[in-house]
């Protein structure tokens, strides 16, 4: 039995918790707060309890994995864990702070990671003894449900401490893709087309809230539109990616934060958790686009597409990840219809090219820029996964 660490007990570290329960491992949860501790037990026992309700597993599995969990508020108690799990405060200061008691603690085999969705794992490295087997592994949420994790070595992890890393989260039944150290690593750096640019159209006036979402529900194919998904997210998580990808990219305009979503983060009105984002979540969802414009759908629906697979280029031009992995990452991190990549070989390159140099012109902003890989592969023809 595998014994691993999570600190912190807040939604994702619990969440992190329950995998790692449901997968046959000892659990220490730690958490300064004994109240937040106590929260999370009783998450977790709820979401085991719902399990045993749809038969996935038995009351005994259930008694058995809550045995495996050890709540503690003394961190030396973790000293046995095999893998810690970081999962608190996105504050630089005080993970480093947090890491560094941590390792004095652990032994030297134990590999040690950040759950970090904004900050650079290499950040954290500085002041430690054996920052050798650290590594960034990064899960969405709701972590037991969502398939995807990200692992991002740094310039010093070892391999074998990358390759122990994937190991232990492919037995948990998780889908893995290595991702280089950059703002948003993979998913959230190639997703951001998908809320800005429908902001930008929303706010030039093209297009209400109600089409957009529409549009890209019914032409794309995708599960949610991105007005409806920045509610569900909550605008103090998306609005804050966003802005901190744009600041770690230094301000590059493809990343540019929206002065609409920023006001509804300062008023409260974060989404579906407070009842109100950019919908009013105590009437009924419209269901019919306001617009009847077939060539205005499709006008928005390439638009953001092509922001969006021009951005999964440019993440393979800068080999931030492999082909593979970003569409891998895509699909099963947020749920895609199909990989971008794929996407832009069946659209045609040349098409996704003339959309980019369109807008590009019309608006003389460097955010509609096209790749350089996606010049290439127009000037030479080529597809990224031949047949």
């Amino acid at each position: 039995m595998q014994s691993i660490a999570v600190i912190g007990s807040g939604t994702m570290g619990t969440g992190i918790a329950q995998v790692a329960l449901t997968n046959q491992c000892k659990v220490y949860l730690y958490d300064v707060s004994e109240t937040a501790l106590q929260k999370a037990l009783q998450s977790i026992k709820n979401n085991l309890s719902k399990l045993v309700e749809k038969n996935k597993i038995t009351e005994n599995q259930k008694d058995q994995y809550l045995q495996q969990l050890h709540l503690t508020h003394q961190l030396n108690t973790i000293k046995d864990a095999e893998l810690v799990i970081e999962a608190i405060i996105e504050n630089l200061e005080i993970k480093k702070i947090t890491f560094k008691e941590i390792e004095s603690i652990v032994s030297p085999e134990c590999i040690l990671a950040t759950n970090t969705s904004s900050l650079s794992v290499h950040s954290m490295i500085k002041e430690l003894q054996h920052p050798e087997r650290f590594l960034g592994i990064h899960f969405f949420n709701p972590a037991p449900l969502m398939p995807l994790v990200e692992v991002i070595p740094t310039l010093l992890t070892k391999n074998e401490v990358v390759q122990s890393a994937l190991k232990i989260l492919q037995q948990w039944n998780k889908t893995t893709v290595i991702a280089k150290d950059t703002p948003g690593f993979i998913v959230n750096r190639i997703a951001r087309p998908y809320y800005s640019e429908a902001l930008r159209i929303y706010e030039e006036g093209i297009a209400d809230i109600v089409t957009i979402d529409w549009t890209m529900k019914h032409l794309g194919g995708f599960k949610m539109g991105p007005f409806e998904l920045m509610d569900l997210i909550g605008h103090d998580v998306n609005y804050v990616v966003t802005e901190t990808v744009w600041t770690q990219m230094y301000y590059d305009p493809k990343y540019k934060p929206s002065i609409t979503q920023k006001r509804l983060l300062e008023a409260g009105l974060l989404g579906r958790k407070t009842g109100r984002g950019f919908y009013d979540y105590s009437q009924p969802l419209p269901t019919e686009p306001t617009i009847k414009d077939e060539n205005l759908h499709q006008q928005i629906f390439m638009r953001i597409l092509a922001m969006l697979i021009n951005e999964a280029i440019d993440a393979l031009y800068w080999k931030i990840a492999s082909k593979e992995d970003i569409e891998t990452a895509m699909t099963k991190g947020v749920n895609y219809p199909k990989g971008l990549l794929h996407w832009a070989d069946e659209i045609g390159h040349t098409t996704i090219f003339n959309e980019l140099q369109r807008l590009y012109e019309y608006y003389q902003e460097d955010r509609y820029r096209p790749s350089v890989l996606l010049k290439e592969y127009v000037n030479q023809n080529r597809k990224f996964f031949e047949k």
